[in-house]
């Protein structure tokens, strides 16, 4: 065979990337008919809610009328499912919530029915549930992870939240203060109150699937106890993770106890370590997360003034917290933030 005719048929043959392109552009399409789909009927369900509702306003409807337009629907197109007198109510009751709220309407149209019946039946305030609807949308959360970061008073815990992080990591990444948490719950551990860092650590590892779950998205995981070498000796940072949306490496150092200002020079040593021999030139300098049991506020805050590396200060939690004491928390703050602009209007001018 000539090697003419031999360069024409290897020109001919198919290649992996042209069938990747057709996968890709079938995966797209079928991405957004599904989306399209979804937005169609949480819309009808709006409809549907608002009917209901108007005729129990107007009409007197109760639940024996709508537990009849139920079976009704369900005896003349038993292919249409979806529809019990239950979830009816559960239209009436998404209606309800949301019609006074209009700028949230982009908001629970991108999410599915179950993620969203979630949201507004267990959420108390328009800000709170548009907290959750714009985390389930950037996280993608399934309907047990969202339920999971409801249980675990993530709203609340945000709102009380007084993020520690440095200087340099807010002017270097300021991505970094949505990206980054500074309370993680970690319940399902397992762990006893009374647990040392290897035993804290061998269980983070563990459940590796439910800690970048609770880190959030983009988190990567690296490695445990991962090696480090300077000059004669080896150094090993406790766990070692790859953020997306950062470019950076992200070391987490874990303590038992309180935060101590020392704890923050063995985390910037790690950090110019992973910044000179493992970081590539493309990525964003190393970040550092001290994560402890239990941290002073301002002590933390003094210990960070300063600091010229990219760090912060987190800590964690073996239960699930009390959701009604961050409730009462959450309102006296409210209360407190109300009675002070009463008093200085011109305060949040």
């Amino acid at each position: 065979m000539s090697s003419k005719k031999a360069k024409a048929i290897a020109a001919s043959e198919p290649s992996t990337k042209d069938f990747e392109e057709v996968l890709h552009r079938i995966r797209q399409t079928r991405q957004r008919v599904f989306a399209q789909a979804n937005t169609a009927l949480i819309e009808l369900y709006w409809q549907i809610g608002e009917t209901i509702s108007d005729k129990v306003a107007r009409s007197g409807w109760g639940k024996g009328v709508v537990s009849e337009l139920a079976r009704y629907i369900a005896r003349t197109d038993p292919e249409i499912k979806g529809f019990s007198d239950k979830n009816l109510w559960r239209m009436k009751q998404f209606y309800e919530t949301y019609r006074e709220a209009p700028k949230l309407a982009t908001l629970w149209r991108e999410l599915p029915w179950t993620q969203n019946t979630i949201i507004f039946s267990r959420c108390k305030t328009d800000e709170e549930r548009e907290y959750y609807l714009r985390l389930c949308i950037r996280e993608r959360y399934a309907s047990r992870e969202l339920e999971r970061q409801i249980n675990a008073s993530q709203f609340e815990r945000t709102m009380l939240g007084t993020q520690k992080l440095s200087a340099a990591l807010r002017e270097m990444q300021p991505p970094a203060v949505q990206a980054l948490k500074d309370h993680y719950v970690l319940e399902f551990l397992g762990l006893p109150e009374n647990h040392d860092e290897a035993d804290l650590q061998a269980a983070l590892t563990r459940h590796m699937k439910s800690f970048v779950l609770e880190l959030g998205r983009g988190f990567i995981f690296v490695g445990e106890e991962f090696r480090l070498q300077v000059g004669n000796q080896d150094f090993f940072v406790d766990l070692l993770f790859f953020h997306r949306g950062l470019s950076a490496l992200v070391a987490f150092e874990l303590k038992i106890g309180k935060f101590s200002p020392e704890d923050l020079g063995q985390l910037n040593f790690y950090l110019e370590a992973l910044d000179r021999d493992i970081k590539k030139p493309h990525e964003n300098p190393s970040i550092g997360i001290l994560l402890c049991r239990d941290k002073d506020d301002e002590v933390v805050e003094y210990a960070l003034s300063r600091h010229l590396s990219p760090t912060m200060v987190a800590e964690y939690q073996l239960q699930l917290p009390d959701k009604k004491l961050l409730q009462a928390k959450l309102h006296e703050l409210f209360q407190q933030t109300v009675e002070e602009q009463s008093t200085d209007p011109g305060k949040d001018a």
